[in-house]
């Protein structure tokens, strides 16, 4: 028989000492049937299938019986390799009411990276989604360095000789189970997020119940939401900040997540959601513009001219927001008038029209990107953080100020300081303490201060803002001795619509060059808008002299805006698009800086011969 749901006077009285567990118990005593979890068929226009918060609850508590039978206990490292699909989230939560600790993997993770990962956390057990996945993980099974005992598979045509899923459903509950669940601590281990090894191993950061709770509550503070907020999720579970906010912070607010499996379909989703809260990566806001410049690219001057009147009136009115002024009555008029009979409709295009809150982190922005969403009234709240800061460190806010093109504030959880040669460091409770070694221990990583030297360079300002500069590893240096930003160069020659994607370089040498990859929404438009036809595709425009003009103009204008020694000289103009499939970006988005500089070695050596 299933034991009622505690309620909230079984809740700590601090809420940084609340365990998963608690929080999942108190929201179906006391929102059994507010929505908590949606997912969509795969079919064009799918159904949605919906599970109430009770409905979670009693869900989770049969896989746990299950994941019990398979002999997961208490402190066991349970890897998983699936889409953002129910049983992935829901197996989580499972397994945390177990006791276990959850490991989700990129699915674009190499072999070689997914073997060291089940070695270092020693995992007897790993759930995948389907045939793909299981050709990879299955010779793990085999492999004596590797304690990999057993695959579960979600999807009934790869499970040969596997366990199946839908089983763990189907396993009586043992006697005296209910003592075994919700029992976790709050120093306990909640989860081990492996870093997306833009540079080396993966490293495995664990992540405590009151270092994640500690952060929900940092992060309240600083966002307007309404109630039980619908959450689109659909970056990988492996990132720390989906983790967050795709099944940490719900649970914290009792809020409804709608799952997305298929990151090519978030815009879908957006569409019918209509959220009033939107995260995305820099390139997902890059490439988000893009499409919505592209569109505007063909419009009839005279409608142009009106939605640029429009958006001159909502930066301005964004402009009194950022000093913490409040806008002049007419202003405010007619940022009112042109929001409504301009931008909201070209927002709710989108699904955009409800967002109260937009976001960003994982890397720096470029303001050009900012800036055009400010035109639209959506301030993007850029922030700050890394997977051993349980994500968010800086935030802009609504609530308590932002700047564009900084990273925020730091969040009431953290303090944060700058060193002598400009790394950031930061402290405090949502700060982990280490790595995970094989043995299970954890490696330290602070100093005897409590400090952790993040290898992120930057500068606060006078009013606390934290400002972006690079990764300290990425820092070019030339053969002159000056130190370069790559991030800042490439953001530059990314402001004019065709540059989609942009890589400089230029250690140890006298001038900087750079890989630029046409855009692959924007170009076409463009295109088109110029009179421009061009045959075999992206590389035919690629190829096109028009388009190249316009690229050197690109380039040229970017170089007025920054330094001799930031100027790029010579340029490569690539066709096709870098992702995570290709291995030039990490499954969160950020740039492999060396997979890239190897795939094109001739290319970069290239623009360095007269």
């Amino acid at each position: 028989m299933t034991s009622a749901p505690r309620t909230t006077g079984d809740l700590p009285d601090d809420p940084a000492d609340r365990t998963l567990p608690q929080l999942l118990v108190r929201n179906a005593g006391d929102h059994p049937r507010l929505p908590g979890l949606s997912w969509q068929s795969a079919a064009p226009d799918g159904e949605w299938t919906t599970l109430s918060w009770a409905e979670i609850h009693e869900h989770t508590r049969s896989l746990a019986v299950g994941y019990r039978a398979l002999g997961v206990g208490r402190g066991d490292h349970v890897l998983m390799m699936m889409a953002n699909r129910p049983e992935h989230w829901l197996s989580d939560l499972a397994l945390v009411r177990l006791g276990a600790v959850p490991v989700s993997v990129y699915g674009t993770a190499a072999p070689e990276q997914i073997t060291h990962i089940a070695r270092n956390c020693r995992a007897r057990l790993a759930v995948v989604e389907g045939a793909a996945q299981v050709v990879v993980w299955e010779p793990l099974l085999a492999d004596a360095g590797t304690p990999l005992e057993r695959l579960v598979v979600v999807e009934p045509d790869a499970q040969d000789g596997h366990f199946p899923y839908e089983a763990l459903l189907r396993e009586p509950v043992p006697e005296q189970f209910a003592k075994e669940l919700d029992t976790a601590r709050p120093e306990d281990p909640l989860t081990v997020v492996y870093t997306s090894g833009t540079t080396g191993e993966p490293k495995g950061v664990v992540l405590t119940h009151r270092q994640v709770m500690s952060n929900a509550l940092a992060l309240d503070a600083v966002v307007e939401l309404p109630p039980h907020v619908d959450h689109i999720c659909y970056l990988p579970f492996a990132h720390i900040a989906e983790r967050m906010l795709g099944i940490y912070l719900p649970c914290h607010r009792a809020s409804h997540v709608r799952l997305c499996a298929d990151p090519t379909r978030v815009g879908e989703v957006v569409r019918t959601v209509r959220p009033a809260q939107f995260f995305g990566v820099p390139r997902i806001w890059e490439k988000l513009s893009a499409a919505v410049r592209a569109v505007l690219s063909l419009m009839p001057a005279e409608q142009r001219a009106a939605i640029d009147r429009a958006f001159e009136i909502a930066r301005e009115h964004v402009a009194y927001r950022e000093r913490g002024e409040t806008p002049p009555a007419g202003l405010e008029e007619r940022y009112l008038r042109a929001r409504e009979d301009v931008l909201l409709p070209m927002l709710a295009a989108g699904g955009l029209d409800r967002v109260t809150w937009s976001a960003s982190a994982s890397a720096p922005m470029s303001l050009d990107v900012v800036r055009f969403w400010a035109g639209f009234g959506i301030v993007i709240m850029d922030a700050w953080g890394l997977t051993e800061t349980t994500g968010v460190a800086t935030a802009n806010s609504p609530k308590t100020g932002f700047r564009l093109g900084s990273v925020g504030r730091p969040v009431e959880s953290v303090e944060i300081r700058v060193a002598e040669d400009g790394e950031i460091l930061v402290r405090g409770s949502t700060v982990f303490s280490g790595y995970l070694r094989p043995d299970g221990s954890v490696q330290a990583a602070l100093d005897a201060d409590g400090w952790l030297a993040t290898g992120d360079i930057g500068r606060i300002d006078e009013d606390g803002y934290l400002w972006l500069t690079d990764r300290k590893k990425e820092m070019i240096i030339t053969s002159t001795g000056k130190n370069v930003s790559p991030a800042l160069v490439e953001n530059a020659l990314k402001e004019h619509p065709l540059i989609g994607q942009a890589m400089v370089h230029g250690d140890n040498r006298s001038y900087l060059v750079a890989l630029l990859v046409l855009d692959a929404e924007a170009a076409p438009a463009w295109a088109a808008a110029n009179g421009v036809e061009a045959h075999g595709g992206p590389a035919g425009l690629a190829e096109h002299p028009v388009v190249r003009a316009e690229v050197d103009r690109a380039v040229a204008a970017a170089n007025t805006r920054l330094n001799r020694t930031e100027q790029v000289k010579r340029y490569e103009l690539l066709s096709q698009e870098w992702g995570p499939a290709t291995g030039e970006l990490t499954p969160s988005l950020k740039m492999r800086r060396r997979v890239i500089r190897d795939k094109y070695a001739d290319e970069l050596s290239g623009l360095y011969e007269d």
